[in-house]
């Protein structure tokens, strides 16, 4: 086996995903007459979560985005879509450039003095650097790996974001709609429903993110961001959140960062792998976990690395 240090391969993918293979189970994938054969990678995985997506829009795409701090290249040369309707999930290692990417979405990275980009992503057709860094952020919001409400009541944590779109003197009862929409859309409206002035500290570790989320979600975002979002929490709240992701992405496309490979499997439309700030490979989730075509893949997703 080649030196893990040694660059991986890298293939430049059609971004249009050809059509699938019979999906035969997790760590399986069809021989050349139809029947199973075993999965060249190993990988075993739970169940997946997400049916064939309904549609899919093309909502960002990046375009041969490399990133550096000062000398050191974080992320070179990686070309992806993002498609409304479906899950992007981002893995590989950790120092892999996948935060990187998925901060460069909406111009956080480069609040990092030293951060450098070239190449382009484009939001409906436009450069991101044409817009302004907070509209852009209302159009593609992020949510954390630790969750963050701020210091203050359920309601008001969804409400700050109505009154930073629009006028600071909205009364409560004209934002209790907008701010229950965006709860129920989070899928956390039935549980805080009759505690919407309680601090939201004092909610579960599950309930906290997916406020979080509805937080996000307030804005009416095109795309929705998702750093580690499940790595805090125990898994009955995972299972609660990818849940939503699932059912999110009717409505915003949505990019996740995950460690967790079968999360990404359970949820993800199409999986990216990077390593070393290169992307090694971009297909569909079965075929990348039960059929991947880079050998560095198959290494990473069966455990060899990482």
């Amino acid at each position: 086996m080649e030196s893990l240090s040694a660059p991986p391969p890298i293939r430049r993918l059609d971004p249009q995903d050809p059509p699938p293979a019979r999906e035969v189970g997790p760590g399986a994938t069809t021989n050349g007459n139809g029947g199973a054969a075993p999965a060249r990678g190993g990988f075993t995985a739970a169940k997946r979560r997400v049916a064939a997506p309904r549609f899919s829009i093309r909502r960002m795409e990046v375009d041969e985005v490399s990133i550096h701090y000062g000398a050191k290249a974080a992320v070179k040369g990686v070309s992806l879509p993002i498609r409304q309707g479906e899950v992007l999930a981002l893995i590989g290692p950790s120092g892999c450039g996948k935060t990187t990417l998925l901060r460069s979405l909406n111009r956080l990275t480069e609040l990092t003095a030293a951060a450098r980009l070239s190449g382009s992503i484009r939001l409906d057709d436009v450069d991101i650097r044409l817009i302004e860094p907070t509209l852009l952020r209302r159009r593609v919001t992020m949510v954390f790996q630790q969750p963050n409400p701020f210091p203050m009541s359920v309601f008001d944590n969804i409400a700050y974001v109505l009154r930073e779109q629009g006028s600071r003197r909205t009364k409560k009862k004209a934002l209790a709609p907008r701010v229950h929409s965006a709860l129920q859309r989070a899928g956390l409206f039935e549980e805080v429903k009759d505690n919407l002035s309680h601090p939201a500290l004092k909610l579960s570790g599950g309930q906290q993110q997916r406020l979080c989320i509805a937080r996000a979600l307030a804005a009416e975002p095109e795309v929705l961001l998702l750093d580690e979002p499940c790595s805090a929490l125990d898994p009955q709240s995972t299972a609660v959140i990818e849940d939503l992701i699932v059912k999110l992405r009717d409505d915003v496309a949505v990019v996740i960062v995950t460690h967790n490979l079968q999360q990404a499997y359970r949820i993800a439309d199409h999986v990216a792998f990077m390593y070393l700030g290169d992307l090694v490979e971009y297909n569909s989730a079965t075929r990348l976990f039960n059929a991947p075509a880079e050998e560095r893949t198959r290494e990473y997703v069966s455990g060899a690395f990482g």
